[in-house]
């Protein structure tokens, strides 16, 4: 069963402005490698001679993402490759034929310490793999006290792997491995990411007075779209950020009468080898290993940060842990807002503007369903792209959601209610009572990297525009979190775009809410949509930076 999600701001563009490449990760470290990637300056606004007048550029793929950065973005964006391309699902890494263990298991370790765990994987004939590129996750965690934390893996690129654990509360402790995707399963995603960008599509509805025609719409003018000849396409340009967005001319309107958007379906295609290396008989598997009980004793001095939470802090690995449900942040001095009236006195006199998909839609929720003088309003739109709102006359509290835009899977929506983020963003004021969050991935999972990146620029440009005008202003980023397992959406293109997120924001004065660490740990299944304890745990982070201690 797909998937349907909801992700953040208004129309899509694609304008390809780096030549087209097959883009790697490097999964040397389970967080973004720290790349020092060169912020292009704001050069959308120019003041014309002769009026006096400022008038707004569309920005071009140069203002956005210059030769210099997109060289450092994909060379720090690699991911290692199978010797050879697969021709049997016996090459491939099997889970049930891996192993694990600790390194120099002790009878007894405090907290502060680490632990070392190797993995060692082995092909369907349980032969040992000489190459990397596996996709593992892993945990340190005790059912019993629901704590857990996130481990960080690191490949070697010969078959062995390594996995980092800080320890960080008292008690027993347990290694929880578990394989992904494997490395030829990783070849098949990275492949279809780059060549087939309409494994999902979208339909358009062209409107005049009682006669509707309806056409197939996507992010790219691809061959697919294309079709076999005749008149394409209808696009659509974003005066603001640039960003196009392709539908098939419908057969007798014109053009300007596009009016609703709707998701299409998926038709990816998939050789039956490739199906099966991304079938879930092979896809998030729990590796074996000796199940060696890691005691670990208190000591002195509790493990928490003392900073102030911030914008501009760079996230640790791992970014925290779980002990009896609740997140501590190893980022900065965070807190628990356990009560309505806690929340509602943090987020007072404050404008929240939320952008992005159905999981950031959560948080939305998560506040308005614990608040309960947050009154929604009826606006009459779409539950599941917005937008939505909600005010607290008693605390001057106003708080919006909305989808991100396009690309977007959802039910029939106006596209007029479909915003980009950048375009949003460069109608705001700001100031400081506006609290602005975004996340923007989940609906980019079937595109090329470079598409991301584009959109991610275009973004990045609004955000420094904002903060130039209004630095005051608190800008807040959620990532990625775990959940997609398949070829529309699998982690591991999630995680691709999520590095990629972190690179391009990096060394900009904004906060970045680590959720793929708070998802990925936690005992709950793995979903999409992570239950409710788990939002309020990343609720209470991002409060921690609204009203900091």
């Amino acid at each position: 069963m797909k998937k349907v999600l909801l992700l953040t701001s208004g129309s899509l563009a694609l304008a390809l402005y780096v030549s087209y490449c097959v883009v790697y990760i490097l999964q040397t470290n389970s967080t973004s490698p720290k790349m020092e990637l060169p912020i292009p300056k704001n050069r959308r606004v120019s003041l014309d001679s002769t009026d006096g007048v400022a008038r707004q550029r569309v920005p071009s793929k140069d203002t956005l993402i210059g030769p210099e950065e997109s060289a450092a973005l994909w060379k720090g964006l690699r991911w290692p490759s199978p010797s050879k391309t697969p021709s049997s699902l016996l090459e491939a890494t099997d889970p049930t034929k891996c192993s694990y263990q600790v390194i120099d298991l002790r009878e007894n370790y405090t907290i502060g310490g680490t632990v070392h765990v190797k993995v060692v994987t082995r092909d369907g004939m349980g032969r040992p793999k000489t190459y990397g590129g596996d996709f593992f996750q892993a945990k340190l965690h005790n059912p019993e006290l629901k704590a857990s934390t996130f481990g960080s893996v690191t490949d070697h690129l010969n078959g062995t792997y390594t996995v980092r654990f800080a320890l960080l509360w008292p008690g027993p402790a347990h290694v929880s491995v578990w394989l992904v995707h494997s490395s030829e399963a990783v070849w098949v995603l990275r492949k279809q990411r780059e060549e087939d960008p309409d494994k999902v599509f979208f339909h358009g509805y062209f409107v005049d007075g009682n006669r509707t025609e309806t056409v197939v719409c996507n992010a790219q003018r691809s061959p697919r779209l294309v079709g076999g000849g005749g008149r394409c396409c209808c696009e659509f340009r974003d005066p603001v950020t640039g960003e196009t967005w392709f539908c098939r001319h419908p057969p007798s309107l014109p053009c300007h009468t596009l009016t609703n958007h709707r998701m299409g379906g998926y038709q990816a295609k998939l050789s039956s080898l490739e199906t099966d290396l991304l079938h879930e008989s092979h896809t998030d598997i729990i590796v074996s290993g000796k199940d060696s009980v890691i005691l670990v004793f208190p000591q002195d001095t509790e493990i928490r940060e003392t900073r102030k939470c911030e914008p501009g802090l760079d996230t640790p690995v791992p970014a925290g842990f779980y002990f009896q449900d609740r997140w501590t942040s190893l980022l900065c001095r965070s807190q628990a807002f356990p009560t309505a009236d806690l929340l509602a006195s943090c987020l007072r006199d404050k404008q929240v503007l939320m952008m992005g998909d159905s999981t950031l839609r959560q948080w939305y929720s998560y506040l308005t369903s614990t608040v309960p003088t947050l009154k929604q309003l009826n606006l009459h739109t779409s539950a599941k792209s917005g937008p939505l709102q909600a005010v607290d006359p008693e605390n001057n509290i106003l708080l919006v959601w909305r989808a991100h835009g396009l690309p977007l899977r959802t039910d029939l929506t106006p596209l007029k209610d479909l915003h980009y983020i950048g375009r949003e963003l460069d109608g705001l004021a700001g100031g400081p009572h506006t609290v602005v969050v975004f996340n923007i991935w989940a609906h980019f999972t079937t595109y090329p990297l470079a598409a991301y990146a584009r959109r991610l620029a275009t973004i990045r440009l609004a955000v420094q525009d904002l903060l130039r005008r209004a630095p005051r202003t608190l800008v807040v980023i959620k990532s990625a979190n775990t959940g997609y397992k398949d070829v529309y959406g699998s982690d591991w293109l999630s995680w691709q775009l999520d590095l990629t997120l972190r690179a391009m924001f990096r060394g900009l004065p904004v906060v970045l809410i680590d959720v793929w660490q708070m998802t990925s740990c936690h005992y709950s299944p793995d979903d999409i949509h992570p239950p409710d304890v788990v939002v309020k745990n990343e609720v209470d982070l991002f409060l921690s930076f609204v009203c900091p201690r």
